[in-house]
């Protein structure tokens, strides 16, 4: 709120100045009108960022807001066209701030502020508002409202961000930061039923880390982690299910998605960590083209699980593609 308040009682200085002016007021009251149009903003927002609590400090200064507005309403007798543009101003960024609860409380104090400055005050009630006067008032209801819509928008642009972040978070593994499980099983039905419609040809390959298990516990968890991280790497559109991964590829025929595959395979069985050169790392791939008689997603999936599990029975460190049982061999 410090933007809103800086232009608000900064444009509504001229506007209770005029209004005030010709009840020629003492020179406390043009102190506390210099005070509060050109200090106040810049003391609420310290006050706010030095509190402990700066969201009920930021709602105090909120409701001072209101009653301050309402005591210049007071002060100058309740000048209808100014005294109606500083409290419906006010009252606008209040509820856009904090909803009906915060206006209801807010009127209150405006209303306590009237109360209080038509008492300290007296003056005239409801003066004939001037040509000056009205003019004096056009720069607050002209670009006061615009500042309020501005740090909506710019609110509104905020939220919308961390919104798209905590959804990123949501569907991504935090270890290896691919996409999580039920993430990935969303991509999986919308591109079988892709493929459905137009009789694309797309490739499903499950990978396995072999003897994961064995490397955990001779290694430790944190060589496991950085073994996922690294395979994690090399993939594009994937899941991690345990020491499993998923990977789909679309738009491909038959031998781009095996020399694919294969080069990640290779890739694996390379990979070398310095810190324990004795590592040996390889992986089993499990591949399943679609086809027109696969039921549904879950049959997709089940084909590339046999898959995989032909090619650990197979002696692992190997690819083999469903139904054609075709196996590339690791090269010598």
């Amino acid at each position: 709120m410090y933007l809103p308040r800086a232009i608000g009682t900064g444009l509504g200085f001229f506007c209770v100045s005029i209004g005030i002016y010709p009840l020629q007021p003492s020179g406390w009251i043009w102190a506390l009108l210099i005070g509060h149009g050109f200090v106040w903003p810049h003391l609420a927002y310290l006050i706010a960022r030095g509190s402990a609590q700066p969201f009920r400090a930021e709602q105090r200064n909120l409701l001072f807001d209101g009653f301050s507005g309402g005591c210049w309403a007071g002060v100058m007798g309740l000048n209808p066209l100014p005294s109606v543009i500083i409290l419906s101003m006010i009252a606008m960024d209040k509820i856009a701030a904090g909803g009906w609860r915060m206006l209801v409380k807010t009127l209150i104090m405006q209303a306590t502020g009237i109360a209080l400055g038509l008492w300290l005050y007296a003056p005239p009630l409801l003066p004939q508002t001037t040509q000056a006067q009205v003019l004096a008032c056009l720069p607050i209801l002209l670009i006061y409202p615009m500042a309020v819509g501005m740090v909506c928008y710019q609110v509104t642009v905020q939220l919308t961000r961390h919104k798209r972040a905590l959804a990123r978070l949501s569907e991504t593994d935090s270890l290896t930061g691919l996409s999580n499980h039920g993430a990935w099983k969303g991509m999986l039905l919308r591109e079988f039923a892709r493929c459905q419609a137009n009789a694309a040809s797309s490739y499903l390959a499950l990978i396995d880390i072999d003897h994961f298990k064995q490397i955990n516990d001779r290694h430790g968890h944190l060589v496991g982690d950085n073994i996922l991280r690294v395979i994690s790497a090399s993939l594009s559109l994937h899941v991690r299910k345990g020491d499993e991964f998923c990977v789909m590829l679309p738009d491909t025929n038959a031998e781009q998605a095996l020399e694919i595959l294969e080069r990640l395979r290779q890739a694996i069985e390379a990979f070398r960590d310095a810190a324990l050169p004795q590592l040996a790392l390889t992986v089993s791939i499990g591949v399943a083209p679609y086809r027109s008689d696969l039921t549904d997603a879950e049959a997709w999936l089940h084909a590339a699980d046999m898959a995989l599990y032909q090619a650990k029975s197979a002696g692992r460190n190997c690819l083999v593609v469903a139904a054609a049982a075709r196996q590339a061999e690791p090269s010598a």
